[in-house]
């Protein structure tokens, strides 16, 4: 297919917003925020800053999309299946938390807790974003599950937000790490090395073995 192809044109054009969103992250996330600036972005995504502006009016409405599009699609996704779901509600969080948060390890999505945190005493606007369109439908979508559970007296009646809290923060952690230690060549691995994985896994089973009722012991 020739780039002069109008088909050709128009996929290109339909695939620009999330080029530019990918390099967006990568730059904030190496450079931070305040230090990227919109030009640099422009060129990693291949196109010139007035292309960029035709679909971000600023800097900041830009790390908005990108938290939007890396962070709140995503739960609004996993809020879908939670809707469907009709097993037990500990295998509910255990997909959400181990299968979901381990695909977001993985990929570049990982590090917007990093920027977000570095950033957010300085662009208070970004804070009130994040929190009303990450940490609060995200919040929702695990307590739901956890008084779920309490309900059907499969888990004990406990602090509904202070379990989301033990849950979620841990995961957020190992997230920072993976962008921070993690990331550094002269951490020694012995020291700084962990399987994001295998951390993610135990975290949720030994807060869901907290979580669930067992019959008293005979």
């Amino acid at each position: 297919m020739s780039a002069f192809d109008p088909l050709h044109r128009r996929r290109r054009k339909e695939e620009r917003p999330q080029e530019l969103l990918a390099a967006a992250l990568e730059l904030f996330v190496e450079k931070g925020f305040a230090a990227t600036r919109i030009e640099e972005v422009a060129v990693r995504a291949g196109v010139s800053k007035g292309t960029l502006y035709l679909y971000f009016a600023s800097k900041e409405e830009l790390l908005k999309a990108v938290i939007s599009h890396y962070l709140s699609a995503r739960i609004a996704e996993g809020a879908a299946q939670a809707a469907l779901h009709a097993g037990s509600a500990s295998a509910l969080l255990r997909g959400i938390l181990v299968e979901w948060w381990g695909q977001l390890y993985d990929s570049p999505a990982s590090g917007v807790f990093k920027l977000v945190i570095a950033e957010v005493r300085n662009f208070p606007e970004i804070g009130a974003f994040y929190a009303r369109h990450v940490v609060e439908p995200a919040h929702q979508l695990i307590s739901g599950v956890v008084l779920k559970g309490i309900a059907c007296g499969e888990f004990r009646a406990v602090d509904v937000d202070h379990a989301v809290h033990s849950l979620v923060l841990p995961l957020v952690m190992i997230c920072l790490h993976r962008h921070s230690l993690g990331a550094c060549p002269g951490a020694s691995p012995d020291n700084w090395h962990l399987d994001g994985h295998a951390f993610i896994a135990q975290h949720v089973g030994l807060v869901l073995d907290g979580l669930c009722l067992r019959p008293p012991a005979a």
